[in-house]
């Protein structure tokens, strides 16, 4: 496959937008509200001072996949019993998006390696249409399959960065599809129960318009 192909040509807007299918406002005082616009400004502003090259890199949020990470992040924390740990696993998230978007922007990716991010987000792609018609069609629900599905997304994810990662970053990946992939949360999050049910439904929704546009 040549890297100059439509097919390898990976966009890092929708990568982006991938990641943030997997899972506004920063926490202020008592207020738990959170901004994925401001957590990902943040982590893109902390990673370029680091880098000697500082290109222009931008790192957008739309309001669909914002919302779709902040129902994540609730049905998280109503989980974990932990606002520590569902805000860990949603910076672990855009931490990992960020260092993503600048490598593609960078041009830092090979054309194996773009190849395997096109396979990331084809898989992804499918990952959210198999979430939405559990959701949609009942008695159907799969925990089993929707972890297989997380696992191979998590290890494409993983050959795609290799080493231009490190391994703390590889560890973020780890975590973050770790949580996702745990069957008792899967459990929670498509059981009749609420808050669970709304969660799922706001999910599903931004899911379905982000399959529309394209976006995932």
């Amino acid at each position: 496959m040549e890297t100059g192909t439509k097919s390898c040509r990976l966009s890092y807007t929708n990568t982006w937008a991938v990641l943030l299918s997997l899972v506004g406002h920063t926490v202020v005082g008592l207020m738990d509200t959170f901004s994925t616009k401001s957590l990902a400004l943040q982590a893109q502003k902390k990673l370029l001072s680091k880098v000697a090259s500082k290109a222009t890199v931008a790192v957008f949020v739309d309001d669909t996949s914002s919302e779709v990470l902040d129902e994540l992040y609730r049905a998280t924390k109503e989980f974990t019993r932990s606002r520590k740990e569902a805000q860990k696993v949603v910076k672990n998230l855009v931490k990992v998006a960020v260092k993503l978007a600048i490598l593609l922007r960078g041009g830092q990716l090979g054309g194996e390696e773009l190849a395997l991010l096109q396979r990331f987000r084809q898989r992804a792609r499918r990952l959210a249409m198999t979430a939405v018609s559990f959701y949609q069609v009942d008695f159907t629900f799969d925990r089993r399959v929707l972890v297989a599905a997380l696992i191979e997304c998590r290890d494409l994810l993983h050959q795609a960065v290799g080493p231009h990662l490190t391994a703390k970053s590889h560890g973020r990946i780890n975590h973050v599809f770790g949580h996702f992939a745990d069957c008792d949360f899967l459990a929670a999050l498509y059981s009749p129960a609420e808050p669970y049910r709304s969660h799922l439904r706001r999910i599903c929704e931004g899911l379905t318009r982000m399959l529309d546009e394209d976006s995932i």
